[in-house]
C-alpha cells in the first residue's frame, strides 16, 4: 500500500508542476519567459517529458485502452458524486484541482496495476519480450 501512496504523490508533483492554477508552474514559467528561452526551463522541461513518458508509458502498457477509459469512468463518477453529496463545490478553481488530482490518481493506478492485480488475484503477470 506504501508503494502506491509514493505512485500517487510523485504523479501528483508531475502534474502540478507541469500546469495548476496557482500560477507556480512549469507552463506559467514558459509562457513568462519566452521568447527567452533559458537552460534551467530546458532543463525542467527535459525532466518532466521524462517523467510524463514513465507515467504515461507504464499506465498504458499496465492498463490499456480499455483500462484507462474504465478509469476515467470510474473517477469521473466518483467525483460526480463527490459533487452531488455537496462535499465540493463547483467551481472552476475547485475543477481544475479535481482534473489534476483524478489524472495523478490514474496515472498511479496504472504505475502500480501489476502489484494491484497480483494482490486481488493472486496472479503473477509477465511481460512477453519474445517481441
Amino acid at each position: 500500500m506504501f508503494g502506491i501512496l509514493i505512485r500517487f504523490l510523485a504523479a501528483l508533483i508531475l502534474v502540478f508542476a507541469t500546469w495548476n492554477p496557482t500560477g507556480w508552474s512549469f507552463v506559467h514559467w514558459l509562457l513568462s519567459t519566452l521568447p527567452n528561452v533559458t537552460a534551467g526551463l530546458v532543463f525542467a522541461g527535459v525532466v518532466l517529458v521524462i517523467g510524463w513518458f514513465l507515467f504515461l508509458h507504464a499506465t498504458l502498457e499496465s492498463l490499456g485502452l480499455l483500462g484507462i477509459i474504465l478509469a476515467l469512468a470510474f473517477f469521473g463518477t466518483l467525483t460526480w458524486l463527490v459533487f452531488d453529496l455537496g462535499w465540493l463545490s463547483t467551481g472552476q478553481g475547485v475543477l481544475s484541482y479535481v482534473v489534476l488530482v483524478v489524472t495523478a490518481a490514474i496515472l498511479a493506478v496504472g504505475m502500480a496495476w501489476s502489484h494491484i492485480w497480483r494482490r486481488l488475484s493472486g496472479r503473477v503477470e509477465l511481460e512477453d519480450d519474445h517481441q
